[in-house]
């Protein structure tokens, strides 16, 4: 518990700094009108695609007896994938919508 309390001393401006980063997130995201969302994520998706190859050079460099880092490094591996892949499917479904449906009965 100590060890949690001492890392939590050391790291508190940037425990500040992504709390203040999750509020302002939510806020924007909040705001943006519904024929933006589509470009913000494709956007999204290209920014996540080089999070995750960065996570995976960072996965490689961790040293194979450091289990807390490479489990970490895993998960936000598969975290991210699946970021991505969500992200593209959402936006796929999202154009989806902007298609014109063919007239009459063919379908």
């Amino acid at each position: 518990m100590e060890m949690i309390l001492d890392f939590i001393g050391e790291n508190i401006t940037t425990i500040y700094l992504i709390i203040l980063m999750v509020f302002v997130g939510i806020e924007l995201i909040g705001h943006v009108p519904s024929v933006l969302h589509t470009p913000l994520m494709s956007g999204a998706n290209a920014i996540h695609g080089v999070v995750l190859i960065g996570a995976i050079i960072v996965l490689g460099h961790a040293k194979s007896d450091d289990y807390f880092s490479l489990v970490v490094g895993f998960v936000g591996v598969i975290v991210g994938t699946l970021n991505v892949i969500g992200g593209f499917v959402v936006t796929d479904r999202m154009l989806e919508m902007f298609k014109k449906k063919p007239k009459g009965g063919d379908k």
